[in-house]
């Protein structure tokens, strides 16, 4: 879709810029406080009973979900784009994880656990995590409905009239990965609750990047063609790479150029 090009900020001087500042200023801490009850009302969404029994694949062997809370109370899910027989993950979902690892330490020391999950075998997601040097929980939940049941993937014999139950709402069906976080939580019982999941801009919070793009004269410059960071973002070992990221958030190599008639000949 087209873009109607940013109007260039005025050059003023200090004084006025400090008015213009001070008036943003109080913007800002509107939106903060507004955050920050969105936050308690996110806290105090009602929970759901897991009782359909999970198991995903981790290193260490089978786990239920239960298990990949550790010793900690609270779990954080990220549903990683990842399909069986892909060669790597999404482009997004590693664009989102290369934050994570730094973080990984001081939820652990807060009573949250992190986990990884996606739908591709675990023989296929370790060469990839070993690839990007990531050292967070990542497990399969291959042979599992984990991902289905929490709208993570869709089966294409599911797509009614060519849409899905997806973000809560019927939309159309665009692929059989998204992504997305749940967040679970484990009672002294040993009980698990579902207490809440987001999908699309919903977990883009967690993108340390976007935070500092957003401070920035060009901000996330996402310019074209999809206006997303498909635009630019691509794995961490792929910047001068060339190549696209396609609308399914997988990253497609540069054609190989042509031979000219006569080599073809030769």
């Amino acid at each position: 879709m087209a873009t109607q090009a940013m109007e260039q900020p005025k050059i003023v001087t200090r004084e006025e810029w400090l008015a213009a500042r001070k008036a943003l200023l109080a913007r800002e801490k509107e939106v903060t406080r507004a955050s920050d009850q969105l936050s308690r009302q996110r806290r105090q969404l009602p929970r759901v009973k897991v009782e359909k029994a999970y198991v995903f694949e981790g290193p260490d062997g089978k786990k239920s979900l239960a298990d990949l809370f550790g010793e900690r109370s609270q779990l954080i899910i990220k549903h990683f784009m990842f399909g069986p027989g892909w060669n790597e993950g999404c482009v997004g979902c590693s664009f989102g994880s290369d934050h994570v690892d730094g973080a990984l330490v001081h939820l652990e020391n807060h009573d949250v656990s992190y986990v990884a999950v996606s739908r591709a075998p675990l023989a296929e997601i370790e060469p990839f995590k070993k690839r990007m040097g990531w050292k967070f929980p990542w497990v399969s939940s291959f042979g599992s409905d984990f991902n289905f049941d929490y709208q993570a993937s869709f089966r294409k014999e599911d797509a009614v009239n060519g849409k899905v139950y997806s973000n809560y709402a019927e939309t159309e069906f665009s692929g059989e990965e998204s992504s997305g976080f749940s967040v679970f939580y484990k009672d002294a019982a040993g009980d698990v609750f579902h207490t809440y999941s987001c999908y699309g801009r919903g977990d883009e919070k967690s993108v340390g990047t976007y935070m500092f793009l957003d401070l920035t004269p060009k901000g996330r410059n996402e310019t074209g063609p999809r206006h997303n960071l498909t635009d630019w973002v691509r794995h961490h070992d792929r910047y001068g790479a060339g190549g696209h990221v396609d609308h399914h958030g997988r990253y497609q190599a540069p054609q190989a150029s042509k031979p000219c008639c006569h080599e073809a000949g030769e």
